[in-house]
């Protein structure tokens, strides 16, 4: 996004929502996509096993009902249950699925991009006939459009015939992602989970028995990781990455006992708490993720949205 930001190019994205994922999936194609996959029968088989007779209750306020037969989805809070989901929505999306960055998935999260509306709203059709004529279904109501560097008159999204909920940001994988292609909201959002973080072990941090050093310790490994989680993708401005640096001094001026009328400055602080600066910190992570990025192959996902 920041490079079609940067060029001044428009990127429509669609955040395809499915309906009731893992309840949805078919049995028979379930083993279908084993089979197609590669699995040997006889994990195919053991697989059968586990899903046959299956039964289950409903419990409520009066009771519970009596025992009836689960014939479709997936089984709940199974450690097996993501994998066997990513091999069906593997075979079941293959016809249509586009290499990344124009298709992206993971597990039911599903991303479709395109350089234009039209081409999109096509690409997101296919996507719902593959999926809905193999017993999946597209939520209409959840799935969300998102234009970057919009134009006037760029037109919304259509699922058959009814319009997509269009958005300004989403929230994809934990991280906030913008249509002005900014990460102002991923900043604050990091920010809060700093001090989320701050507060589990204000009780360590704020101990005045405890020395400075063990306090540097405890916050760079919780508070800090919380913070920078995620920042080595994220292209911030001077501004941001003061903020950052803000949140983190008033963080430790608490953790030493130390106010703003005591007059003692930054450098003294991170000094004493052996705690570098933050903005150096996210430098160092980006050329460290910029360094693994680098010494992949050229088909990783990474490479080929660096070279775009």
């Amino acid at each position: 996004m920041e490079k079609y930001r940067d060029g001044q190019r428009e990127l429509h994205c669609v955040f395809v929502d499915l309906e009731k994922a893992y309840d949805r999936v078919p049995r028979e194609e379930l083993w279908y996509c084993m089979r197609k996959s590669g699995v040997a029968e006889k994990y195919v088989r053991v697989v059968q096993d586990m899903y046959e007779r299956s039964r289950t209750v409903v419990r409520c306020a009066v009771g519970q009902t009596e025992e009836f037969n689960v014939e479709v989805g997936l089984h709940q809070g199974s450690a097996l249950s993501p994998f066997l989901f990513a091999i069906v929505m593997d075979q079941l999306s293959e016809e249509v699925r586009q290499e990344s960055p124009w298709t992206m998935m993971f597990a039911d999260d599903i991303v479709i991009c395109s350089e234009s509306r039209e081409q999109v709203e096509e690409n997101l059709e296919r996507w719902r006939f593959a999926l809905e004529r193999r017993g999946m279904k597209v939520s209409g109501s959840k799935t969300e459009y998102m234009c970057v560097n919009e134009r006037e008159g760029s037109g919304t999204v259509r699922l058959q015939g009814e319009e997509v909920k269009k958005v300004q940001e989403f929230k994809y994988l934990g991280s906030t992602v913008q249509s002005n292609g900014e990460c102002g909201k991923e900043v604050k959002k990091r920010v809060q989970a700093g001090w989320n973080g701050w507060r589990k072990v204000s009780g360590v941090l704020c101990e005045r028995k405890i020395s400075a050093r063990i306090k540097g310790k405890v916050y760079r490994t919780v508070v800090r990781a919380a913070m920078l989680y995620g920042l080595e993708t994220v292209s911030l401005r001077k501004r941001q990455e003061s903020e950052l640096e803000v949140a983190e001094l008033k963080m430790l001026r608490f953790s030493l006992g130390v106010t703003r009328l005591d007059r003692i400055r930054n450098e003294y602080i991170r000094g004493t708490a052996h705690v570098g600066r933050l903005g150096d910190k996210v430098r160092e992570t980006r050329l460290r993720w910029f360094g693994h990025v680098q010494r992949r192959e050229s088909e990783y996902i990474g490479r080929r949205m660096s070279d775009m």
